[in-house]
């Protein structure tokens, strides 16, 4: 019965202080000594549930407030760096960009997850105008985060894309693009290029398309190059008014598409003559006489003309194509109705350079013919390199004879 008492008086204690009103402010009192009170006092509850204790900066004088104290509580102020220590944070945003400007691509994307403001400068457009991510596997997101960056040159072929995410409808600034030989949705091409006005090199080169992209390729009339080798998927009329649009292309790679007799006429009939290099080549039955004129006819500046692969271009060319003046190179590769005997008429192309005709002469009479044309180079080149981004004997990451700033390195 003697521990009843005390654990009795400490339960109406506790229970008391939590029901009673709070004061306003706190009171000193008297330290107790001795005795139950003090020894069934739970001090370390109470210090726990009393506030914190506060400096005392300042006391109101009078005997009214010689009991309560009035107290000032400051948050202690951070340290502010010496003058003649370097602070990241009062460096303008034009410097911090001079110095982002030297990173690289892996270092800048670390360099974005420091904080907001280096978040925002790292994606800032004057550092991505240029981007190569030749080796990147896999193009999510990260595509339409670069576009959208403000991307002028972009280089990505032989890629796997997936669905990009454009946050906003603004229109893509990107004017020298190659998507050449990528894995990629028709609908998400569409998307991409539905963006684009400023194009300028394009490289679609193995991809299928459709009339709507044809439609948004026509809404880029500063288009200068053009590749579409081996592309499939749209009409006749929609290249035509393609064609019709784009009157400032100089370099087009139409060889072996998915073309018919009339795809090959539209280009004919259509083809703008600011064209200086053209690879029209692989339409075996597809491509006449009468298309070969009609080209020539149109576009009287080549310099550069592949018909390699078409059966039915004969030596009546020949008299047709002297009539470009300008012409530097020809590739008559496999067209196997012109006879090799009749291949040192080249000698009237006194303009001529180069003279590709592969499958056509055996290679023991490739010397004779070297003889008999000293001025004109023959069987050079192989593959055509018309409107390509990067020529395949070429091992640099040139896009169209220009580099790109941020490297992806695997």
């Amino acid at each position: 019965m003697s521990n009843i008492r005390p654990l009795q008086e400490l339960s109406e204690n506790l229970e008391g202080s939590l029901c009673r009103p709070q004061r306003s402010k706190w009171k000193r009192r008297p330290s107790c000594s001795g005795g139950l009170d003090t020894e069934n006092t739970p001090n370390e509850l109470i210090q726990q549930w009393s506030p914190p204790h506060k400096k005392i900066l300042t006391s109101a004088k009078g005997k009214e407030n010689e009991e309560n104290a009035f107290v000032l509580a400051r948050r202690p102020r951070k340290r502010r760096e010496s003058s003649a220590g370097l602070c990241w944070d009062s460096l303008p945003d034009e410097l911090l960009l001079g110095i982002l400007s030297c990173l690289s691509l892996q270092d800048l994307l670390r360099t974005s997850r420091v904080c907001k403001r280096w978040h925002c400068l790292a994606f800032d457009e004057s550092l991505w105008h240029s981007v190569d991510l030749v080796g990147k596997a896999q193009l999510d997101a990260e595509l339409g985060q670069v576009l959208s960056a403000g991307a002028l040159r972009l280089r990505c072929p032989h890629t796997c894309i997936g669905q990009p995410s454009f946050k906003s409808a603004l229109k893509l600034r990107v004017q020298h693009l190659d998507l050449s030989n990528c894995t990629v949705e028709t609908s998400v091409l569409e998307d991409i290029l539905s963006r684009c006005r400023h194009l300028q090199n394009l490289s679609l080169e193995g991809l299928v398309l459709s009339d709507s992209i044809i439609h948004s390729l026509a809404q880029n009339t500063e288009i200068v190059r053009l590749n579409l080798c081996g592309c499939s998927g749209f009409s006749p009329e929609s290249l035509a008014e393609m064609l019709k649009s784009c009157t400032r292309i100089e370099e087009m790679n139409v060889s072996w598409c998915d073309f018919s007799n009339l795809h090959v006429q539209a280009i004919a009939n259509n083809i703008p003559s600011s064209i200086s290099h053209l690879n029209i080549s692989g339409y075996r039955q597809n491509l006449t006489m009468e298309d070969v004129k009609a080209v020539v006819k149109r576009c009287p500046n080549i310099t550069n003309l592949d018909l390699s692969d078409s059966v039915l271009v004969t030596t009546d060319s020949f008299p047709v194509l002297q009539q470009l003046s300008s012409l530097r190179h020809l590739a008559v590769s496999r067209c196997y109705q012109i006879h090799p005997a009749s291949l040192i008429d080249f000698e009237k192309f006194l303009n001529l350079q180069t003279l590709e005709v592969f499958g056509l002469i055996q290679d023991s009479y490739l010397p004779i013919l070297c003889k008999g044309l000293p001025h004109i180079q023959i069987n050079t080149q192989p593959f055509s390199t018309v409107a390509r981004p990067t020529s395949a004997s070429r091992k640099d990451r040139t896009l169209w004879g220009m580099h790109c700033r941020l490297v992806y390195k695997h």
